[in-house]
């Protein structure tokens, strides 16, 4: 079992940064690729960015096409945390924001390869 707790979320204005953590525990962190998912009222979940587990090439990252350059994941396995650094929000950013547990450590895209969940960080951003 892997119980995730993120934190975080809260209301910030457009064009402002949020930084998102969530902390990892139950098995070991470093095993499993870690990902963001963000659900907003009345939409699907949808994915947000992934990293992978420590391979010999480092980690790997992969965005959604509409955060990219604008959010970054990284992940501190001695910490048990990944992180999602969040700049230049936008209104549209607005959703509660999910961190997710891959065992098989290689990341997606699908929610349906992700494992665990956390309970979820509101991000509000206003125009």
């Amino acid at each position: 079992q892997v119980q995730l707790v993120e934190s975080g979320g809260g209301l910030v204005q457009a064009g402002g940064s949020l930084r998102l953590s969530c902390v990892a525990s139950g098995r070991t962190f470093s095993d499993y690729a870690m990902g963001w998912f963000r659900q907003a009222p009345g939409k699907e979940r949808e994915f947000v960015a992934t990293i992978t587990t420590h391979g010999w090439s480092g980690v790997q990252t992969y965005y959604a096409d509409f955060v990219k350059g604008r959010f970054t994941i990284s992940r501190d396995n001695a910490k048990n945390t990944v992180f999602l650094q969040m700049n230049r929000l936008k209104p549209e950013d607005t959703a509660v924001y999910y961190c997710a547990a891959q065992l098989e450590g290689r990341g997606a895209t699908s929610e349906y390869e992700y494992s665990y969940w956390g309970q979820g960080t509101q991000v509000t951003v206003s125009s």
